[in-house]
């Protein structure tokens, strides 16, 4: 059924998540007013977590790491405000956070200065509702349409242990690259990691083979399963 293995999440994505009319709204309204005209489309999906702590700011550098090492964005010019008329290629970063403090940062720094590339480089976030409330249908709703928008992104950054990152990159057919966990409230070095797959990490795989009757490494001995990259437990489909 699936020759490619990891596809499976995407095809079954596809298949079963189907948006109502008022999130199809969301989506389309948004995607034409901030991003349909861009030449290149980012998408970075920020997500921390109480039992990983670490500073907006350090967390705001790791992402600018991540993004000019892997050339995702350009650097900024530090000396040379932006006050010219060199018009390049533009590139549209949707920002999806429960907090709006990342995204205002990094609008503020390509605000203020120009691009290494001349590139124009416009942020974007629809909403920031602070603290996730999944027993309301109006945050779920701007949830869903959220990851929908990420997915129409031709790259993405997505934090790691994030679920909402998965579906992001599963409907989008992407493998993301992935911020890693803080250490000591401090970003990692490396940053980040180019997803080996764009299926979704499966955080609590069983560890018992009842065959042989012991615990065992999955993510070792089967076919197609490796472990994944943010989480180390963790198992994930790849071909």
């Amino acid at each position: 059924m699936f020759p490619e293995r990891e596809t499976v999440f995407h095809h079954l994505s596809r298949y079963l998540f189907h948006s109502t009319n008022s999130v199809w709204g969301m989506i389309t309204r948004y995607y034409i007013s901030y991003m349909a005209k861009a030449d290149e489309k980012m998408g970075i999906q920020i997500r921390t977590f109480s039992w990983m702590p670490i500073s907006i700011e350090n967390f705001a550098n790791q992402i600018l790491a991540c993004s000019w090492q892997e050339n995702l964005l350009p650097n900024i010019n530090q000396n040379m405000t932006q006050v010219g008329t060199n018009r390049g290629k533009t590139k549209a970063v949707l920002v999806t956070s429960l907090n709006s403090e990342y995204c205002e940062k990094m609008k503020s720094m390509y605000y203020e200065h120009t691009t290494s590339t001349g590139e124009i480089i416009s942020f974007s976030q629809p909403s920031h509702e602070e603290t996730q409330h999944t027993e309301k249908q109006t945050h779920n709703q701007k949830a869903l349409a959220e990851m929908f928008l990420l997915s129409y992104c031709d790259v993405l950054v997505t934090s790691g242990w994030s679920t909402f990152g998965y579906v992001a990159q599963g409907i989008a057919s992407l493998k993301p690259w992935i911020l890693l966990s803080p250490k000591d409230q401090k970003a990692p070095d490396p940053p980040c990691r180019r997803a080996m797959s764009m299926e979704p990490c499966f955080h609590t795989p069983p560890s018992y083979d009842c065959k042989a009757n012991k615990n065992v490494d999955f993510g070792s001995i089967l076919r197609h399963v490796k472990h994944c990259e943010d989480v180390g437990h963790g198992i994930k489909l790849c071909d």
